[in-house]
């Protein structure tokens, strides 16, 4: 990930376990299920395991170069009796104003990485090699090599490192999605800079979304002890196979605290392959904005239970579009296979590729619908424009305050094309409106399905509200859409 930042929300995610650079973060699928030898001990103990793998876990070591400080610098009225006083001329880098930025430093940083194939093509995380200039990977015989990143994917956070080298030892890779919960696997990598370090745990979870580490998200749970330094070595099966590539520790303290995550090689294997090939990831897009159900927004549209993906906005144009797919429906079904929530149906339409037809199934008004949509490939994301902060004006929905939306705030809103609606200026505490999720800067576009244009059209939609009932709301943030459910 890009953004090296430390959270308190309690409990912390630690994202970058290069020692000594310690990145910090903000905050399924069904596994089939697999032979009883994946999940025995091995017999020989995972002796012969860890004698075929550490080989082949390596240490990357990187130099990035950053902004520092150059400590102080001396007015000129000091200057003088200074340099008098210590019989030499100053540093001229401290005479006078120092220029801001001016200077720069070397930062050093290690991680691990596994090499995949013989002829030298090494798969880690991208922030083990993020904003290097100088990459080294050293083998566990100690030969080292200069290192060339070939591709990187940070929404991901992995990346492929070639080094010019042959016959080399490489894991194989393993099918991931065969993993069942409480099978033994073992972490191998360089915590700490203590090189072909080998832990032993079982698979706790599978198919792990939703933890903010990275945009799109599969990761294995385990129990094996990562710690810094770790980051971009091998989770492996009791057969020495490749499932998984150690990212990220659940942690307050910045150690092992028994919950780990690593890169699932079912999502892991494509990435590498595309990175390789193509120097880049080429990845299915719909054009849709998607978001969970919970028990009330599935009431609202008609949905038994809160599994599937609700279509909170779809893209002028794009393949979901020009399918028929429609902002409200919720997509239940993606070629035959039952959509349990956004995450799951985001990496199926990721994995699909660009030009294939897929079957989709929605409830729309209550109905099953079956569209056919021809994938596309997915463009670059645009930034978000920041929100404003204005208005005074209260109206019938309690705790809300909202003013008129205008083509400049649209556009700093981030809000393109014809934009309609009225932007929150703010939100009293405990209110109905804090409770369904709603935050300044938010344009209100519909009250229960009704377009609201202007705030006279909406006081008047709010005003009909009784108390107790239900609201459905569907609001742009930041130039994203997605469905709000309230009781006022």
């Amino acid at each position: 990930m890009s953004s090296h930042l430390r959270r308190k929300v309690g409990s912390a995610i630690g994202i970058g376990l290069m020692s000594g650079v310690l990145i910090w973060g903000g905050h399924s699928f069904s596994a089939s299920q697999a032979s009883s030898a994946q999940t025995s001990t091995p017999a020989n103990g995972f002796t012969d395991v860890a004698r075929q793998v550490t080989p082949a876990v390596v240490n990357i070591t990187t130099v990035m170069t950053e902004k520092v400080s150059d400590g102080f610098s001396v007015p000129d009225e000091l200057r003088d009796r200074m340099e008098e006083y210590f019989g030499k001329p100053l540093d001229p880098r401290r005479r006078g104003p120092k220029p801001p930025g001016e200077y720069r430093g070397p930062r050093r940083g290690q991680g691990s990485g596994v090499i995949i194939s013989a002829d030298g093509y090494v798969l880690t995380n991208n922030h083990v090699i993020d904003k290097a200039h100088e990459v080294s990977v050293t083998l566990p015989d100690k030969r080292e090599f200069k290192g060339k990143i070939i591709g990187a994917d940070p929404k991901s956070d992995l990346a492929v490192v070639k080094i010019n080298a042959s016959n080399l030892p490489a894991i194989p890779w393993g099918d991931a999605s065969q993993l069942q919960v409480g099978e033994y696997v073992l972490a191998v990598g360089n915590p700490f800079g203590l090189n072909s370090t080998v832990t032993l745990g079982i698979v706790s979870a599978v198919g792990r979304g939703h933890m903010g580490i990275t945009q799109y998200e599969d990761f294995i749970q385990t129990d094996a002890a990562i710690n810094p330094g770790n980051s971009g070595g091998a989770l492996v099966n009791t057969r020495g196979e490749l499932v998984g590539i150690n990212t990220a520790i659940f942690s307050q303290t910045g150690g092992y605290q028994g919950v780990g995550f690593a890169v699932s090689t079912t999502m892991a294997k494509p990435i590498y392959e595309s990175l390789v090939k193509t120097g880049k990831v080429v990845r299915g897009y719909l054009g849709i904005g998607l978001q969970d159900l919970n028990q009330d927004l599935a009431k609202s549209f008609s949905i038994k239970d809160s599994k599937g993906a609700l279509v909170s906005d779809v893209k002028e144009d794009s393949p979901a579009d020009q399918a028929g797919l429609k902002q409200g429906d919720v997509i239940i079904e993606y070629q035959g296979i039952l959509i349990e929530d956004g995450v799951a149906l985001q990496r199926m339409v990721t994995r699909t590729p660009v030009g294939s037809k897929v079957q989709v199934k929605v409830m729309r008004d209550g109905r099953a619908r079956e569209l056919t949509v021809r994938i596309g490939e997915q463009p670059e994301l645009e930034k978000v424009a920041k929100k404003v902060e204005s208005g005074e004006h209260d109206y019938g929905l309690a705790g809300l305050s909202v003013e008129d939306l205008n083509q400049n705030t649209a556009r700093e809103l981030g809000i393109k094309g014809k934009a309609q609606g009225v932007v929150v200026t703010s939100v009293d505490p405990d209110s109905g409106a804090e409770k369904a999720g709603l935050v300044p800067g938010d344009v209100i576009q519909e009250v229960n399905r009704r377009p609201v244009k202007s705030v006279k059209e909406f006081e008047k939609v709010s005003s009909d509200l009784k108390k107790g009932n239900s609201i459905l709301m569907l609001v742009n943030r930041r130039g994203g859409s997605l469905f709000l459910s309230a009781k006022i």
